[in-house]
């Protein structure tokens, strides 16, 4: 069985090439040609009438000579009209020194005295010569018998000044047109030398433009335009791309709600959009690195940063703030774990104390070593909800004095501390509480007589929290920058990131107007003072409004 004939090869179409680097090339190929070729066109024309005015000034020219010459107008009127004659004799010399075709004297009747071929002379002329005969001089391109010529005619004078003939000069219009077609090789050498600078120039232009689209077809790169568009509106995270002045080139959807801007920050600089801070720091590249964390409104976010070759970077953004809050919730439930912990190991203790004491049949010992267990967690208890009326910073602080207590470090409320259940967000104050609280026990613990103090006082409808500790303190250098996102002396948390705790804390203070300072106590260690205007309620109002979720936990 025989194999089947292979499949004819489609012959390859012919048609306009689909890259960008060819239909440039052919395009600039194309504009190149037709200047070129308008050029030339443009040259030639012009070039053609000058020719023939240069040939008909340089006819009349000469008969203007032969005229002004006052023996041929004396020959005319003294001789007859003869080959050998004086007027024939001059005009034929006048001929051969200027190179002019012809040179024809007549009398006032048009009759020939001169002439190239010597058996016309004693003729009527075969053009009309009225009005060289009339005074005037004429200049025109016309056919006689000699063929076509560029002519000059001219009066011809006596001495008296009457017109007693004509002088007619022609020039051949064979080397007016040899003129011209001499002229025209050079004009195209000259146009090809410029074609093909043109040329060289649109190919490296156009090899140009084919690296920097990668020589891709127009189809394709309006492909990726479609795709770009399509991809930088549906993914989750925001993307900020910057020239190289800081402006901002392109933000996506996704930028605009994680940065709190709208479509017309396209086209305007960074900081003008955002304002100075850590973010515009961050997307301008004044602050280097990998997943640098920035807060932004009540959001935290995750910022990397990758330059272009034009100078400029593209930024992307992701939103941390969900995960930030579970990651805080964790370290928060480790230190209730970890309370919870401590309290059972003691309470375990106190049981083995209070069974040694019962099986020593020590009654009343016991007795007192109950009362006084039960009594040092009720006083602790009643200190705080004494002072502190809200229920929620209420439990914080009671659950914030065991693990102190754990951790030997004393936990107390500062005197004149009164806080009334009026709180407009408790939620927000207990996140400035927590993160202060687990900041100053980090500092405190481990050193002599180590104690946190917290105080709680009220203005009017202003809070004003301190928390004061006995550790080494802040130096003063330093009393700005620990509110800087990022900034922290601590061992990374379980969720990998720290130096948001105070940041958050000084931007709860800010959007309710207020501010978060430190400075040193007077035991020497770090003193932090929040002033939160408009954070109580009016007196006989209720709290209608739902708090924004905070974030409270270790400072980080």
């Amino acid at each position: 069985m025989s194999a089947p004939p292979p499949t004819p090869r489609r012959p390859r179409r012919l048609g306009w090439p689909q890259r960008v680097f060819s239909q440039v090339l052919l395009i600039q190929l194309a504009i190149a040609t037709g200047v070129t070729v308008l050029a030339t066109g443009l040259f030639l024309a012009p070039l053609s009438a000058q020719l023939d005015d240069e040939a008909m000034q340089r006819a009349l020219a000469i008969a203007q000579s032969t005229a002004a010459q006052p023996q041929i107008a004396g020959a005319l009127l003294t001789t007859a009209p003869a080959p050998g004659g004086p007027v024939q004799s001059a005009a034929e010399r006048i001929r051969r020194s200027t190179g002019a075709e012809y040179v024809v004297v007549m009398d006032r009747r048009g009759v020939r005295w001169s002439h190239t071929d010597a058996g016309r002379i004693g003729k009527v002329v075969s053009t009309d010569p009225s009005e060289a005969l009339a005074g005037d001089q004429v200049m025109e391109i016309d056919s006689g018998t000699l063929g076509r010529s560029a002519r000059g005619k001219v009066p011809l004078r006596d001495e008296s000044g009457h017109i007693v003939g004509a002088v007619s000069v022609g020039i051949a219009y064979d080397s007016v047109r040899a003129r011209l077609l001499a002229a025209i090789p050079g004009l195209l050498a000259y146009a090809g030398g410029a074609l093909a600078v043109g040329a060289v120039a649109a190919y490296l232009v156009s090899r140009r433009i084919q690296r920097q689209t990668q020589d891709l077809a127009f189809s394709d790169i309006s492909a990726l335009l479609t795709e770009r568009e399509a991809m930088l509106h549906s993914i989750r995270e925001g993307v900020v791309a910057l020239d190289r002045t800081g402006r901002i080139r392109l933000m996506n959807d996704e930028a605009q709600r994680l940065l709190g801007l709208g479509p017309d920050a396209a086209g305007r600089p960074l900081d003008e959009v955002l304002g100075l801070g850590r973010t515009a720091d961050v997307l301008a590249g004044r602050v280097v690195g990998h997943d640098l964390l920035t807060v932004r409104g009540n959001r935290v976010l995750l910022a990397n940063r990758m330059p272009t070759d034009d100078g400029g970077a593209v930024a992307t953004l992701r939103d941390r703030t969900e995960l930030e809050h579970l990651g805080r919730e964790l370290d928060s439930t480790r230190g209730l774990i970890d309370a919870l912990r401590a309290q059972d190991h003691e309470h375990a203790n106190r049981l083995h104390t209070l069974l040694g004491l019962l099986e020593l049949e020590m009654h009343e010992d016991a007795m007192e070593f109950v009362t006084e267990v039960v009594g040092g967690h009720r006083a602790t208890a009643e200190q705080v909800t004494e002072k502190v009326h809200d229920p929620l910073l209420a439990a914080l602080l009671v659950g914030k004095a065991t693990v102190a207590a754990e951790r030997g470090v004393s936990l107390r409320m500062a005197p004149g501390t009164l806080l009334p259940d009026r709180l407009v967000d408790s939620r927000g104050l207990v996140t400035a509480v927590g993160n202060l609280v687990d900041n100053a026990l980090d500092a405190a613990a481990g050193s002599d007589g180590a104690v946190i103090e917290v105080g709680l006082r009220t203005d009017g409808r202003t809070v004003v929290l301190q928390v004061r500790d006995s550790g080494p303190g802040i130096p003063p250098e330093q009393h700005e920058s620990i509110f800087t996102e990022g900034w922290s002396t601590k061992e990374l948390p379980s969720h990998g990131k720290r130096g948001l705790g105070l940041a958050l804390v000084r931007r709860l203070a800010e959007r309710q107007g207020g501010n978060a300072t430190v400075g040193s106590a007077p035991e020497g260690g770090a003193e932090f003072t929040v002033v939160l205007p408009e954070a109580l309620t009016e007196p006989g109002l209720t709290t209608t409004a739902v708090p924004e979720p905070s974030t409270a936990g270790e400072v980080q």
